[in-house]
């Protein structure tokens, strides 16, 4: 059996994912990316090797991806993250039917992306320029609110009221928001469901760029998040399908077009 690597070094966080040739996922790994990207990916390869009981030499083909991908020099390939993302998100849904269009919620970033009936890119948008709708600002929102980040999908459903409007499209401005909605004795519950509309509605305005159309996955570690899928899907009116390891739809999808890389080179 051969096998292939997906490598996505993101901002925030390395994902990698291991496939064999038919296409299946056969292991992963996620860790942070650290301020040595170089060094974090290939340790956290070989710790993903061990645990599968694999050896480099039994990697044939490694694509890298995402924002680092260019400093994995050993890789065979580097690839846009909007393309590896695209494909690993129609594998990973493939029993769920046929996506259309991609939310993803990265560390630093946001993307809406917009698929044709083939699963070709068709267009895309992206909200780079502030940390406000992204992991990120989650993480800030949880710290200032003294909760753990894994705690804002409980609190979210625990809001009585009408979710609170946090207004400012600067992620340190929205941070000072909310904490003058603490400071008006407003509960955690409540500041907590409106952080997740100001995100849902700055990712309806992106997907609506790029035309909002049936079939919606939503990826990245926010999509673990199930408030924020609710405030989403109440903002969309429509329904979105998570995968079972949103993280890392994108190292997958690096890992797939390693196998069609390694066919085509090799005339199989």
């Amino acid at each position: 059996m051969k096998y292939f690597a997906g490598i996505d070094i993101g901002s925030t966080a390395i994902k990698i994912s291991i496939a064999d040739e038919n296409k299946e996922l056969v292991g992963h790994k996620i860790s942070a990316s650290g301020s040595m990207f170089y060094k974090y990916a290939h340790e956290t390869l070989d710790a993903l090797l061990n645990e599968l009981g694999l050896t480099k030499e039994d990697i044939v083909y490694t694509v890298a991806t995402g924002y680092g991908r260019k400093i994995f020099k050993e890789a065979d390939e580097n690839i846009s993250e909007i393309t590896a993302n695209a494909i690993g998100a129609r594998a990973a849904a493939r029993e769920h039917g046929q996506i259309k269009t991609i939310i993803n919620i990265g560390g630093q970033d946001s993307k809406a992306i917009s698929l044709d009936d083939d699963g070709g890119v068709v267009n895309f948008a992206m909200n780079d320029r502030c940390a406000a709708g992204t992991g990120k600002f989650l993480d800030a929102c949880a710290m200032n609110l003294e909760i753990g980040v894994e705690e804002l999908g409980i609190k979210h459903f625990d809001s009585t009221g009408t979710p609170l409007s946090i207004n400012s499209t600067c992620a340190v401005f929205a941070e000072s928001e909310i904490i003058g909605l603490l400071g008006n004795e407003h509960s955690v519950e409540d500041i907590v469901c409106g952080v997740h509309y100001s995100i849902a509605k700055r990712i309806v305005k992106l997907v609506k760029r790029v035309g909002v159309k049936e079939g919606i996955y939503f990826d990245g570690g926010p999509a673990l998040n199930a408030g924020l899928v609710n405030a989403i899907e109440n903002e969309l009116s429509k329904k979105i399908f998570i995968p079972q390891y949103p993280q890392i739809t994108t190292s997958y999808g690096a890992a797939i077009i390693g196998i069609d890389s390694y066919h085509y080179e090799n005339r199989l």
